[in-house]
């Protein structure tokens, strides 16, 4: 799918066409150039946002839904930032703040976005009923790891550790739809918050790019799980392997192998589950793949 780009200067973001003074005001004032690329603009994508400072800054910072987004430095006056549309994000427009820190001043800037309505499609699925609806004794198992990943989404590296692009995981093609409604056995559970991919069990599994390893093991839900960490808050899941070739701690190199395709945890058969953690979004990884590798 192409990627939809758009050129916005930053005074057209924050005063009315009507307000030509006020407009040239601006302009003098704030030198910043937003340049916004994305599949679409939609709950589950990741937005690219390349930030022109006009001078040479020494930070960037950029903050949308209310949470601060990984920011790189592309040149001494191009930043580039990751905005993550979470599924519940609502339909409208939304002002992401924009702001260059450099030793002579600070520029600001306010970047409108337009999220535009999506609609998920149902998926049903027959799973082992112990995964629906769980035994009472594995309560306290599931809420001890649900606390684990929330804590995990909050403690996130200042810096980065990945560059360019990200990598699928496995060669073969995702088979299911990011966002579907889930129907196991019968009974609607939460949205599919990732991408499956219908690889053969024990089919290498590729790190989509650097990062550390903050979980290597067994959960319930996800069965034999690596999440890596890959700064600023962007993390990736990949979850049901059937052996794990990492472990916590660890730092890995893009296309590193952390594990093997599997059925373990919630699953109808083998396939690898990839999910991405974009400032705490929930996004679709593909749509990382395709707008940070046009080519792909």
């Amino acid at each position: 799918m192409q990627a939809i780009w758009r050129l916005v200067f930053c005074v057209v973001c924050v005063l009315p066409a009507s307000s030509t003074r006020g407009l040239l005001a601006r302009a003098a004032a704030s030198p910043l150039l937003v340049t916004e690329a994305a599949r679409s603009l939609q709950p589950g994508e990741a937005v690219v946002l390349t930030i022109g400072t006009g001078t040479n800054a020494d930070a960037v910072r950029v903050r949308a839904f209310g949470r601060d987004m990984p920011v790189l430095r592309v040149d001494p006056l191009h930043w580039r930032a990751l905005i993550g549309i979470d599924l519940d994000v609502k339909p409208g427009r939304h002002p992401i703040a924009v702001e260059a820190v450099a030793a002579s001043a600070t520029s600001h800037v306010t970047h409108v976005m337009t999220v535009l309505p999506r609609r998920f499609p149902t998926r049903t699925l027959n799973v082992d009923e112990a995964f629906v609806n769980p035994p009472p004794g594995v309560a306290g198992r599931i809420a001890a790891e649900a606390r684990e990943l929330d804590e995990l989404w909050r403690h996130s590296p200042a810096e980065s550790h990945w560059s360019d692009g990200f990598l699928r995981p496995v060669p073969n093609p995702a088979n299911s739809r990011f966002g579907a409604r889930s129907v196991y056995n019968g009974q609607p559970r939460s949205q599919h918050g990732g991408a499956d991919f219908l690889s053969p069990a024990g089919t290498p599994v590729d790190a989509p790019n650097a990062a550390q390893v903050v979980l290597a093991r067994d959960l319930y839900f996800l069965g034999r799980t690596v999440i890596l960490d890959h700064g600023q808050g962007l993390f990736s899941i990949l979850a049901h392997l059937s052996a794990l070739d990492v472990q916590r701690g660890e730092m890995v190199a893009a296309g590193q192998i952390v594990g093997r395709v599997g059925a373990t945890g919630r699953v109808t058969g083998p396939h690898l589950h990839w999910a991405v953690r974009l400032a705490g979004a929930r996004v679709d990884p593909l749509s990382l793949v395709e707008i940070l590798n046009p080519q792909r």
